[in-house]
């Protein structure tokens, strides 16, 4: 999860609370920057678990970190007989990673890292709430992210920007145009996921015509980032869009959902 995530965002915000860890990058999308929110339940990935928020009512911890610092200290994790992350303040806030590995003799040998976070003020949690999806038009299941890698690094070469265009009844396509060139790749009997709406009824995409195709313009690299970030094969990929506004992505793994907002260019 952390290699994934240290992909797609230099620095982003690690929320800590009872139940659950996020993982944050709110750029405004306003301002063309993309989002992501990544939710680990943290029984899946622990076996001891204990933290104390700034008081009984708001029992929560936000840091701000380099995800690529965490990943590199994983990495010595990977045969460890034990591993223990703990939040300490020597001279700076700190994410302590101890990793336990294996030792021929009695005594075991004990690897620290120690990562420098920031902590994030009670003040400002507000800009970390899990962003609005927006009313989508046309929401579609993704082909093979494998697949649809390989298309988009191919399309890279060509163009800046790429066009995502999808329909209610399974089909999507991949588009670029310049002056000198039009590429499509069709991708059809995809399946569109069932919504629902709060009153049972079906959701948003009721009452629209399945022909109908709702299309988003985005950056060629953002769309690039997320599909060769993709470190484990997610059991469930699906994309809605706005159109000419925003492609939202859902990644959902057993123990892991990851959400990527790309906002359209105009």
């Amino acid at each position: 999860v952390i290699n994934t995530i240290a992909k797609l965002a230099k620095t982003c915000t690690l929320r800590l609370t009872v139940s659950k860890l996020y993982f944050i990058l709110s750029d405004k999308v306003a301002n063309g920057g993309v989002s992501m929110w990544c939710e680990l339940c943290q029984g899946n990935f622990f076996d001891e678990f204990q933290m104390e928020g700034v008081a009984a009512e708001h029992n929560e911890i936000y840091l701000e970190l380099v995800p690529e610092n965490l990943s590199r200290a994983l990495k010595t994790a990977q045969s460890a007989k034990a591993v223990k992350i703990k939040l300490t303040n020597k001279h700076c806030p700190c994410l302590r990673v101890a990793v336990e590995l294996p030792s021929l003799s009695s005594s075991s040998r004990i690897v620290t890292h120690d990562i420098p976070v920031g902590v994030i003020p009670r003040r400002l949690w507000n800009d970390f709430r899990e962003p609005s999806v927006p009313d989508f038009d046309v929401s579609i299941y993704l082909p093979m992210l494998k697949t649809m890698k390989s298309v988009v690094e191919r399309m890279k070469n060509l163009s800046n920007s790429i066009v995502i265009e999808a329909n209610l009844r399974g089909e999507m396509n991949l588009k670029i145009e310049t002056d000198l060139v039009s590429v499509t790749t069709h991708f059809k009997d995809l399946g569109n996921p069932p919504w629902a709406s709060e009153d049972g009824c079906q959701s948003s995409a009721q009452g629209r015509d399945p022909e109908g195709v709702a299309e988003a313009r985005i950056d060629i690299k953002k769309l690039q980032q997320l599909l060769a970030g993709q470190q484990v094969n997610p059991t469930k990929a699906l994309c809605n869009i706005v159109s000419k506004r925003i492609v939202h992505f859902i990644l959902l793994h057993e123990d892991v959902s990851l959400q990527y907002f790309i906002p359209a260019l105009a």
